[in-house]
């Protein structure tokens, strides 16, 4: 269920402390599942699954910001200077661990003041590590600019790959992340009926990108990474953007939202029609209607990434040469704090390479069909639940939906 997107003194709503704690818990159990003595991770999404900190997009690909999760310690936050004051106020579970980061912004810094920064970075971080008694332990690192590999390696710290252990530790979801998934579809869903009040012959391509931020913005989105708006012809093949192109007649429409509500994306695609459509553009709509199903109707505890893949079309039955010309056509992946988190369902890999899909998975599976200058994109949102799944996105989407004729279905 959804809940009101304010946390109130009169409901738990969602329970933050917990959120919280349940988080780096999982963090935690992960790490030492995996061997390593530590953590150290620089992506804004994982630095905010194990501190629950965050700063403002601007700084998503700077690597400006860090975190140290040493086994069975608090984690450490290293932070650009100016904003330290203000989180000691607003972020006490954090209070008395964190102290300034020093980097190179991505190597803009003068190169002599990048080689100096990281060099002091990792001898702090070494520092630590020797505190908390695991400095001949592995350090799982998930991104890092290349002088700072090279200060650790100086430092003599083994570096290994850290993303496996946080994408392995976020992929069961709790109820509160759940929760806050759900809330952020919410948002998504509220756009998608401005796309269907709004949608007319002469919107462009980016005004409809414009009119669903204004929507999500005002009810409450953190932040919007994705709208992809694609129409009339346009769609075949995808070309995964929105443009300035002018909306005709007889266009389909398809659009994917990746949304950000507390940290929570989504992933949530949904195709929509100018006019009343053709017989073929229903036809290549059910086409990539019934294969979506195929593939979600088989989810529930137990059963294999393969097992989902199996129910998709191959890329030689699509028209492409290989599976890897075909990539991203046909997938499903976990969705949480992370847009792409495991497990990842696709052609490519999972026929070989399965995974177990897990109670309390979070998973976005979405298909494409289409042909000559139409084309037809539906994802939909799920959790995985003991019996089976639980649908989380709710717009319509049996049917291909008439823009502007509001709830005028042509079966």
């Amino acid at each position: 269920m959804t809940l009101g997107t304010m946390a109130t003194d009169c409901e738990i709503r969602i329970d933050y402390e917990k959120l919280r704690k349940d988080r780096l818990r999982k963090a935690n159990d992960q790490l030492k599942k995996d061997g390593l003595g530590a953590l150290l991770c620089f992506d804004p999404d994982a630095i905010r699954y194990i501190t629950s900190t965050k700063l403002n997009d601007w700084t998503n690909n700077k690597l400006a910001r860090a975190c140290l999760l040493a086994a069975d310690q608090a984690p450490i936050l290293y932070e650009i200077g100016s904003a330290i004051r203000t989180k000691e106020a607003l972020c006490p579970w954090m209070k008395g661990r964190i102290f300034p980061f020093l980097g190179g912004f991505r190597g803009s810094f003068p190169a002599p003041v990048v080689l100096e920064n990281t060099q002091k970075f990792a001898g702090m971080v070494t520092a630590k590590l020797r505190e908390f008694g695991v400095s001949k332990e592995p350090l799982g690192i998930d991104i890092a600019e290349i002088p700072l590999m090279q200060a650790l390696q100086r430092e003599g710290v083994q570096v290994v790959d850290g993303q496996q252990t946080l994408l392995a530790a976020q992929t069961v979801k709790t109820d509160e992340e759940i929760e806050l998934v759900e809330m952020s579809i919410s948002i998504v869903e509220a756009a998608f009926w401005q796309v269907v009040n709004n949608v007319h012959p002469g919107k462009k391509e980016s005004e409809i990108s414009a009119l669903m931020r204004k929507t999500m913005y005002e009810l409450g989105t953190e932040e919007i990474q994705n709208i992809n708006v694609i129409t009339g012809n346009r769609a075949y093949p995808h070309p995964h953007d929105f443009s300035d192109r002018i909306i005709r007649p007889g266009d389909m429409i398809y659009i994917d939202v990746v949304n950000v509500f507390n940290g929570y994306k989504t992933c949530y695609y949904q195709t929509f029609c100018c006019g009343k459509p053709s017989p073929k553009q229903l036809d290549i709509y059910k086409q990539c209607y019934d294969w979506l199903w195929a593939g979600i109707e088989m989810i529930k505890p137990g059963i294999s990434t393969a097992d989902v893949a199996k129910a998709w079309p191959s890329a030689e039955e699509l028209g492409y040469k290989d599976e890897s010309e075909a990539w991203a056509l046909q997938i499903g992946h976990g969705v949480g704090i992370t847009h792409w988190a495991k497990p990842v369902i696709s052609r490519l890999f999972s026929l070989s390479h399965p995974e177990e899909i897990q109670e309390n998975m979070v998973l976005a599976l979405e298909t494409y069909a289409g042909s000559e200058s139409q084309g037809v994109r539906i994802e939909e949102m799920i959790a995985v639940t003991r019996e089976g799944y639980r649908l989380l996105t709710k717009f319509p989407s049996k049917y291909l939906i008439s823009c502007p004729l509001v709830g005028a279905v042509y079966p």
